[in-house]
């Protein structure tokens, strides 16, 4: 495998985790440390009123001595990819969660609480808008046996990588460990499926490793409440996310949310119509390619849930 990050330099850092503009940065040496932001960079590639978010390279500068010396980030390297969703709440604003990423994995859990579509193919749309692979771990099979396979064969179809894995028993987490090597690997889940339970049952340690950073930013050793980068392995880095109640899709609109499923993709230049809703229209390709079996009715349907959604939201 290529390495995540080439070679730092004496003045690079990554971030690994950001509050407000106060930065927790791992050095070359592997070291973490605390970086401010210059007030010039603080204009420019603002998301929430951060210009840096966990992922980027970055050069720093030295200022003071001694005790007194503090890190200052005072340029933001290129980002080869980035991977946003709208803000919660009323805010409309682009939220860039993190950069530089080779993969997504989305954790859902069967039960307790119950697997959510709607949840899980809002972030596939946001990984096929953003150009990331996608991976989709299945938690909790001890609860509900058997449950997993036809879920994750309708994501195959997609061309979704799929996990069936329980934290509690350690049962598929050695699979799903081998596909992390060589990767930088966001985490994303709604809140309760297991999320960080995986984690810790991937990477045991990975919440001592988050009290270190946790201990550079001053917040409690066990909150997560922004996304953290962490390297418990020399080839293996894993971003930890906050669990999340919703995922708001970004740059998607309702009439191009069909180029955002992968599966649809192959059929869209043959509906009848060039304006095809892929509903009710007579010579639809996406849908005649539905009743043949080539993509999964769950997923039509949850595209036409999503859709109406997005309109309603707009």
């Amino acid at each position: 495998m290529t390495p995540i990050v080439d070679a730092l330099g004496p003045d690079e850092a990554v971030v690994v985790n950001v509050q407000f503009n106060a930065c927790v940065v791992r050095l070359a040496d592997g070291t973490l440390g605390s970086a401010t932001v210059r007030g010039r960079i603080r204009g420019r590639n603002k998301a929430l009123g951060q210009p840096v978010v966990v992922g980027d390279r970055v050069r720093f500068e030295r200022e003071g001595a001694g005790t007194e010396e503090r890190l200052v980030i005072a340029e933001v390297g290129p980002r080869r990819n980035v991977f946003s969703r709208r803000a919660s709440g009323h805010d409309t604003s682009e939220q860039v969660m993190a950069t530089n990423l080779d993969q997504v994995v989305i954790v859902a859990a069967l039960v307790q609480p119950e697997f959510r579509a709607g949840f899980v193919d809002r972030v596939l749309a946001q990984c096929a808008h953003a150009g990331l692979p996608a991976r989709l771990v299945l938690n909790k099979t001890d609860l509900a046996p058997g449950d997993a396979a036809p879920l994750l064969a309708d994501y195959a179809v997609a061309g979704v990588a799929g996990h069936a894995v329980c934290a509690k028993s350690g049962e598929g987490v050695e699979e799903l460990h081998e596909v992390l090597h060589g990767l930088r690997s966001l985490f994303l889940g709604h809140s309760g499926v297991g999320k960080s339970s995986l984690l810790n049952t991937l990477e045991p340690g990975f919440d001592l490793l988050v009290g270190e950073v946790n201990a550079k930013t001053g917040k409690g050793r066990h909150t997560t409440t922004s996304a953290t980068l962490l390297k418990p392995e020399g080839d293996v880095e894993l971003i930890d996310t906050p669990g999340m109640r919703a995922f708001g899709l970004w740059g998607i609109e309702p009439d191009t949310l069909d180029h955002a499923w992968p599966e649809f993709v192959p059929f869209l230049g043959s509906c009848k119509f060039g304006d095809c809703a892929h509903q009710n229209e007579p010579g639809c390709a996406v849908r005649a390619a539905v009743a043949a079996g080539k993509v999964a009715r769950r997923r039509y349907e949850s595209f036409l849930k999503l859709r109406e959604e997005l309109r309603e939201e707009q």
